[in-house]
């Protein structure tokens, strides 16, 4: 999850050089704190005080989930990046047949930041928008409660692992390389793209919301084809000659697209990751 307007109370920031950086949400029962997670050779807290104002300081828990970057964290032997789930935003994904082979992209709500007065401020008049800022193709999905024992001792550090009684809490574990035929060369299975790019930018340049969305001309849900889901309403579409406009629902963690429906998509997906860098 990333901070945003609802589950964090700003958006993640994008630095002066264009990096991206997408924060983790707070967690009262995550073992991890913001203290504890490393960006750019510093606690991730150094960026995140100034930014929530001291609402979020650097003894409070973080919910690092979906966890892709090593660097962020000591890791555990054995550690593999990967994704947690539960509650009704897994059923979600259960209902739709979500599993091996399929194709997460991470979005998040961003906004630029400048250093000030000794700490960080949101560059006055900046807007922020969503922007795609990783990816995780699953290799496998793995129950929390099936991985308690001491083989996935790695991943205990988890903030699912702080759950209980939820049978829909699981893992969704990142494969080593990309499996996608339109990949003219071999990529990670797992990553976030280092810096912003208009391509990856899902809020429309001129949309005075940033639910406003400009997409492919592709996703635009004709001949009988299933809307990404959360979007049956038609209303919410608007088909143009070279793109698509989406009114996005506001509150939704998990929109699935059917690929085998959408035959574009993995091709779409493929040149996102080849022209983005990999961290």
């Amino acid at each position: 999850m990333d901070f945003d307007s609802s589950a964090g109370g700003v958006p993640s920031p994008i630095l002066p050089d264009g990096r991206l950086l997408a924060l983790p949400i707070p967690d009262a029962a995550s073992t991890i704190r913001y203290a504890d997670i490393s960006f750019d050779g510093a606690p991730l807290s150094r960026l995140v005080e100034p930014l929530t104002r001291g609402k979020i300081t650097a003894e409070h828990g973080a919910h690092i989930d979906p966890d892709l970057i090593p660097e962020m964290l000591p890791r555990a032997p054995g550690w593999r990046p990967l994704f947690g789930q539960s509650g009704q935003a897994q059923g979600h994904l259960r209902n739709h047949g979500v599993g091996p082979g399929d194709l997460f992209l991470f979005f998040g709500l961003f906004r630029r930041v400048e250093p000030h007065a000794g700490g960080w401020r949101w560059v006055p008049g900046s807007r922020p928008r969503h922007v795609i800022w990783g990816w995780l193709q699953v290799a496998s999905v793995l129950p929390v409660d099936q991985a308690r024992g001491d083989h996935h001792a790695w991943a205990h550090y988890h903030p699912h692992f702080q759950r209980q009684d939820d049978p829909n809490n699981v893992l969704y574990l990142a494969r080593p390389q990309l499996a996608l035929p339109e990949l003219d060369e071999p990529l990670p299975g797992v990553g976030a793209f280092s810096h912003v790019a208009p391509e990856r930018q899902l809020t429309a340049p001129q949309a005075t919301r940033v639910s406003q969305w400009r997409l492919p001309r592709w996703c635009y849900p004709e001949h009988g084809r299933t809307p990404l889901s959360y979007h049956a309403n038609r209303q919410r579409w608007r088909q143009h000659t070279d793109h698509t406009e989406l009114d996005a629902v506001a509150r939704g963690q998990e929109f699935v697209l059917d690929g085998d429906e959408y035959p574009e998509a993995l091709p779409w997906a493929a040149a996102l990751m080849q022209g983005g860098r990999p961290v």
